[in-house]
């Protein structure tokens, strides 16, 4: 039974599930009726930071153009355009064992590209959230479900994987930022071109 997540919650992820370290973060989302003659693509990244909360390198976020970071421990499956269907519109695989030891949290986060020049927001998107599953059993074992909590952000901390006490937990961030990808990553310690 998977472990429902609010805003600002915090949960043990390997404590409580000894032995596991495949695991596969989904990020789904829904686009509410939209009629404004652009695409609506919704991305998922994930920065790789240190203590310092920030990326050492540009190799630390990945996303659809960069699918490999962590040395391989962490793998972006590649970019969904239409968020339509069921289940996750994108996943991203994790083997926390092989994480590298300075990176300290893996941050996920979900961006509308081109958000801004097409005057598209989070207002417009409904039931987004993140869940986590053993890849070895499929097992869902922390869902955070986002909530319509956002009207102009066009980019989205969700939550992210951190290590603590030699351990890995969950915490359900859900923090909005206007800027799109580009305020993310600025924030995240990337030189944004």
């Amino acid at each position: 039974m998977a472990i429902s997540l609010s805003k600002g919650q915090k949960v043990d992820l390997t404590k409580t599930n000894p032995g596991l370290s495949k695991v596969i973060v989904g990020l789904g989302w829904d686009v509410n009726k939209y009629d404004g003659g652009h695409d609506f693509d919704l991305d998922s990244s994930v920065f790789l930071l240190g203590d310092n909360g920030k990326v050492t390198s540009d190799i630390d976020f990945v996303f659809y153009n960069n699918t490999n970071g962590g040395n391989g421990s962490v793998v972006h499956t590649g970019d969904n355009r239409t968020g339509e269907g069921e289940g996750d519109d994108e996943q991203v695989k994790i083997n926390l064992a092989n994480v590298p030891s300075n990176i300290q949290r893996i941050t996920f986060t979900i961006t509308i590209h081109e958000g801004e020049a097409r005057n598209q927001n989070f207002g417009q998107v409904s039931n987004a959230y993140a869940r986590i599953i053993s890849e070895d059993t499929g097992e869902e074992l922390i869902r955070y479900d986002l909530g319509e909590d956002f009207s102009i952000e066009t980019a989205l901390v969700v939550g992210e994987l951190y290590r603590h006490n030699g351990e890995w937990k969950f915490s359900a961030n859900g923090s909005g930022y206007q800027g799109g990808l580009a305020a993310l990553a600025k924030d995240f310690g990337l030189q944004v071109g």
